[in-house]
């Protein structure tokens, strides 16, 4: 039941201007900053050949064309997953959902996953761009791979806050930008502790980017993939819980 609701999320978010919308500005911001590190590449390269162990490809375009994909998703997901609920109440359907039979479980497995799906397919096309380079060039697939990894994990949380947050209200652009402050708040969790020079070990675990900046190092580590799980898990709990409440007064 969860993935016939997930394809029809799918279905209703490219229904919809909006995800055609950001998918063409977002993959034009993308491919303008591609071809920036392309040209600035382009001329260092000269000072690079005679360096023993000098940067390549890898590290010079497609990783920072994927921490600024990263960044991209801190602000699309709240925009793609605002409506998954919150629409459904303000429309008046969310009766219909609450009598369709499914459980609160798997009504919000299905949203996230229509949700995650459509990041899913921006992850894809700015890895197309780094990707288009294999044919000259000589890429770190693996470390590619795991960068790849990474960033759906990180989409796939970042989802399930947007659709944790559509569910405790029934406005989407409210949603929108509770899911946005809960993004950067977890983005710059330690931000200040740096700053003042101190390290919290609970903190820095608290913070996105301790666990996303290992995957873009070519590192796939179990503390960083139980860390997305845990926050998609308690985000999804939360809204369906929230969902419950919400089926016993509607």
């Amino acid at each position: 039941m969860s993935l016939l609701l997930a394809r029809l999320e799918w279905k209703r978010q490219f229904a919809q201007p909006l995800a055609w919308v950001l998918l063409a500005v977002l993959l034009a911001l993308l491919a303008y900053f591609f071809l920036l590190s392309l040209d600035a590449y382009l001329r260092l390269m000269p000072k690079l050949a005679g360096t023993p162990s000098a940067p390549g490809v890898t590290d010079l375009i497609a990783l920072p064309l994927l921490r600024a994909c990263a960044s991209v998703l801190l602000l699309v997901a709240p925009l793609i997953g605002m409506r998954t609920i919150a629409s459904e109440r303000q429309a008046g359907t969310f009766a219909l959902l609450a009598a369709s039979g499914m459980g609160d479980g798997a009504i919000v497995r299905g949203k996230w996953l229509g949700v995650v799906a459509l990041l899913a397919v921006f992850i894809a096309l700015a890895l197309a761009l780094p990707l288009s380079l294999e044919v000259g060039t000589a890429l770190d697939l693996g470390r590619l791979a795991a960068a790849a990894l990474g960033l759906l994990l990180f989409a796939a949380a970042l989802a399930a806050i947007a659709v944790a947050a559509s569910a405790y209200t029934e406005q989407p652009i409210v949603a929108a930008v509770v899911a946005l402050a809960s993004n950067l708040i977890l983005w710059m969790a330690d931000a200040g502790a740096r700053y003042e020079g101190m390290e919290s070990g609970f903190i820095n675990y608290l913070a996105l980017p301790t666990h996303l900046e290992p995957f873009l190092h070519g590192l796939v580590a179990s503390v960083d993939v139980i860390y997305f799980l845990l926050l998609i898990g308690v985000a999804l709990t939360l809204a369906a819980r929230r969902l419950g409440v919400a089926r016993r007064h509607a």
